[in-house]
């Protein structure tokens, strides 16, 4: 018998479709650039900001959406907690190394779905840079109508300076869409997509945290996280993910795969019968070898002599124990009676 080995392997990334990681630096460098200076350019529209803000404010009212101090409501009962929330937010916490740690990841083991998330975060951002231009938007932490406390100013730590129109940090009046609820419900669909553990859901955690982070904190209305999700939709429509790959099923730990037995092309045979490769039976009366494909009188030589094998190409092959010769014994014919 010919035993292959049939256990199986976890496949490599397919390093076929990874971009030059050169180009990769420069284009994902080029695409922040690009998103610093464009929320810059829409910096400075204070009173139409502040327009906007009251639109916005009296339109979630008429939709019956929650209100955003109910959310602060919960953060303020403890200044630990305030805090956490204002950190979660700040850029340099989980912003910015999030997405840029999935981006490496999915770069390094899944080179298909980080294309395909590259360029959603692209087209998202760069819709999102042009509400920005078109749609100014002071946050309801500066709206005296909404009564929400500008938690990062008072119980720190703040990342927006203290003069929103001369801000050359960030743009305080670019609210709509959210961009902090739009990238990480882009890295969490990202990673359910790229991931196929049974746990993959759980990634859904981070944008439901984010989003009650940046409303409790009152940096975004409801209505900008809806917009964006609009704007990621509209883009996953675009752009489809790439198709799974089959993967065989990993053994169990601590457990080999089973081999998987093939038969030989060729056995011993005596003068009276020919072993079944395979099976380790006796077929009598046949006087030929039987393959693993079919029958065959090729591979069988008289008693006493060694049968010839042929190998099958690139599979390892296991010398059988050769059977001693039997002499042939005389048969009487039937109806001869002694």
């Amino acid at each position: 018998m010919i035993h292959a080995r049939s256990g199986p392997v976890d496949p490599e990334p397919d390093i076929s479709v990874r971009p030059p990681l050169v180009r990769e630096l420069f284009l994902v460098a080029g695409l922040f650039l690009v998103y610093k200076l464009g929320r810059l350019a829409a910096n400075g529209h204070v009173e139409e900001a502040f327009r906007n803000a009251g639109h916005v404010w009296d339109l979630e009212r008429v939709l019956h959406l929650p209100d955003e101090g109910a959310v602060q409501g919960l953060l303020l009962h403890g200044h630990t907690l305030v805090q956490a929330a204002n950190t979660y937010y700040y850029y340099a916490t989980v912003h910015f190394p999030a997405t840029l740690v999935f981006l490496v990841w999915l770069y390094l083991r899944r080179p298909r779905h980080y294309v395909w998330s590259r360029r959603v975060l692209a087209v998202l951002t760069g819709a999102a840079l042009a509400l920005h231009l078109l749609f100014p938007l002071a946050p309801p932490r500066m709206l005296p109508a909404a009564d929400l406390v500008d938690t990062g100013r008072v119980y720190g730590p703040s990342v927006y300076g203290d003069t929103p129109a001369d801000d050359s940090l960030a743009n305080q009046f670019a609210a709509m869409p959210s961009l902090h609820f739009g990238w990480a419900l882009a890295v969490a669909v990202g990673l359910v997509v790229a991931t196929r553990s049974r746990w993959r859901l759980l990634w859904l955690l981070h944008p439901l945290v984010t989003l009650l982070v940046i409303v409790g904190t009152a940096n975004h209305y409801w209505l900008d996280a809806i917009v964006v999700t609009v704007l990621l939709s509209v883009a996953y429509a675009a752009l489809r993910p790439p198709a799974r790959t089959h993967r065989p099923r990993r053994a169990p730990a601590g457990q080999a795969a089973p081999p998987a037995t093939i038969p030989a092309p060729g056995a011993y045979a005596s003068g009276t019968g020919t072993q079944v490769s395979g099976t380790g039976a006796f077929e009598a009366g046949t006087g030929m070898c039987a393959s693993g494909t079919g029958v065959s009188g090729t591979g069988a030589y008289g008693a006493g002599e060694r049968t010839t094998r042929a190998r099958l190409p690139g599979i390892r092959t296991r010398r059988t124990p050769e059977l001693p010769a039997r002499a042939p014994r005389a048969h009487a014919r039937s109806g001869a009676r002694r």
